[in-house]
């Protein structure tokens, strides 16, 4: 059993604050890595929960090899996010408060198609045009990237 897993056999489904990161996956035409949940069927990103002993990006590099297959290089931190926008009740009733280190990543190349089971396959999106069906604790994450990304994105469409 994990770390995770051994917490919630003693407490339950009671709120855990649950350290972790996640990883933007940016393609070279501004495109943004995302895969459906299968535990409540939104689109999410790839990340998870630290493991004790690692480090953040560690945590990051994992998720996304897991969901992904997908070996991430660079790690650039977009921020990190905590807080109310941040709780979620999964389909299980297990409660979480997450605290993510969002890391955007351009370097990244695919090493592996055994994923963990935890989501379909991974597909590219437009920042402009994402699901909206995503995984509420990860729209904040969202928001900052497109505001960060767009208008650099924009100004090269600007000037070829």
């Amino acid at each position: 059993m994990g770390y995770l897993q051994d917490l919630r056999a003693l407490v339950g489904h009671r709120p855990l604050i649950l350290p972790g990161a996640c990883a933007l996956l940016i393609d070279p035409c501004g495109r943004l890595l995302m895969h459906r949940r299968l535990d409540n069927g939104l689109y999410g990103i790839p990340g998870g929960t630290m493991e004790p002993g690692e480090r953040l990006e560690e945590t990051a590099r994992r998720e996304t090899l897991e969901e992904t297959g997908y070996a991430a290089g660079e790690l650039r931190l977009l921020g990190v996010y905590s807080g109310p926008a941040l709780f979620y009740c999964y389909p299980n009733g297990d409660e979480t408060y997450h605290v993510t280190a969002a890391y955007i990543c351009t370097d990244f190349k695919p090493v592996s198609t055994d994923l963990d089971g935890e989501s379909l396959s991974p597909e590219f999106f437009p920042l402009v045009s994402l699901p909206e069906a995503v995984s509420p604790p990860i729209v904040p994450i969202l928001r900052d990237l497109q505001a960060l990304w767009l208008p650099k994105q924009n100004a090269a469409d600007a000037h070829p």
